[in-house]
């Protein structure tokens, strides 16, 4: 269905869907789809596969620097970026990779960053039932780059913030200061 849709797009635009480079675009253009919306089919129990466990660990946990691509739903055009995931335990901990595996499902979907921000730090909320959940992304959207505004060097920070790291402002900067350090 989506090669017969690609195929009558390319002949709208004026192109020859049957020309040399052409021919097989339209099939792949099917499963690059199916992979950058490949989130749909996944849900956060699937993701995070049992990998929830009791623990006493009581210090933020952080894992900084997820490089995240997703399609904007405007203009379906990528934007891209850094991902920066943390919350502070209450007796529950999950495995790190199911942090990286949450933000790929909730980013493999049509999304605004705002909302996948969100998605992120609720689902983090919701199974881990901690003292406090922070995601912070910054990403670089091509709707803005290539049309528009055309502007190339802007990003887009948004944040979701809840518990401790909205109630105690020494929470959050400790959180702002972990994402900016770099280590040595």
């Amino acid at each position: 269905m989506i090669e017969r849709l690609v195929r009558d797009l390319l002949k709208e635009i004026g192109e020859d869907p049957d020309r040399e480079g052409l021919v097989k675009t339209p099939e792949r253009v099917e499963r690059m789809l199916a992979f950058l919306t490949s989130g749909y089919g996944k849900q956060v129990d699937d993701v995070l596969n049992k990998a929830v466990f009791q623990d006493n660990y009581d210090e933020i946990v952080l894992v900084k620097d997820i490089d995240f691509f997703s399609l904007c739903e405007h203009h379906l055009l990528p934007f891209f970026g850094k991902c920066h995931v943390g919350y502070l335990p209450d007796g529950r901990i999950v495995g790190l990779s199911k942090l990286v595996r949450l933000v790929e499902m909730y980013s493999r979907r049509l999304q605004v960053q705002e909302r996948l921000t969100s998605q992120i730090a609720n689902a983090l909320l919701e199974a881990l039932r901690p003292r406090g959940v922070a995601v912070v992304m910054e990403a670089q959207h091509l709707c803005m780059m290539m049309r528009g505004v055309e502007k190339q060097n802007s990003k887009a920070v948004t944040s979701s913030m809840h518990g401790i790291f909205r109630e105690r402002i020494e929470s959050r900067n400790e959180f702002m200061q972990l994402i900016r350090s770099h280590a040595t």
